[in-house]
């Protein structure tokens, strides 16, 4: 696979049925190793071990329904009193983070009222925080780490 803008981590990974399988320690699993899919677990390390995130915090690929359509989340953090920290969406190594992209994780964002969004490809990672009652946002060059 592509190495990829983050830390390099020891996944565990194998061989299933001619399928390479990668271990999700959210989801505690096994999954089909699709080059989102390899974003995703390198999110998902860095949001735990560099940002410092309580792994029981992270949820991944949970369904949420948007203006009546079953749409997919990729990652979203809690923090510890409920609320929605961070919205991420994960996108290919292999494909460009554009405007649609971005206009994407904003919809999901509407529902689930997010602190902050990161949006990568696992070369390009965009950061925002967002203003819900102003309903702006702003750039940021990272998120902040975990805070108790």
């Amino acid at each position: 696979m592509q190495l990829l803008n983050f830390p390099a981590y020891d996944f565990r990974v194998k061989n299933k049925e001619n399928k390479i399988l990668i271990f999700d320690i959210i989801r505690k699993k096994f999954v089909v190793l699709q080059p989102e899919e390899w974003v995703r677990q390198h999110v998902i390390r860095w949001l735990i071990e560099q940002k410092k995130f309580p792994a029981s915090l992270i949820n991944v690929e949970k369904k949420i329904t948007i203006n009546g359509l079953t749409k997919r989340y990729d990652i979203v953090v809690f923090t510890p009193n409920g609320s929605i920290e961070l919205l991420v969406e994960c996108k290919a190594y292999t494909q460009r983070l554009s405007q649609e992209v971005f206009d994407q994780v904003a919809r999901y964002n509407l529902q689930i009222r997010a602190r902050y969004l990161m949006l990568t490809n696992g070369l390009q990672h965009y950061f925002c925080k967002l203003d819900l009652d102003e309903e702006k946002y702003a750039f940021l060059e990272q998120i902040p780490d975990f805070r108790r």
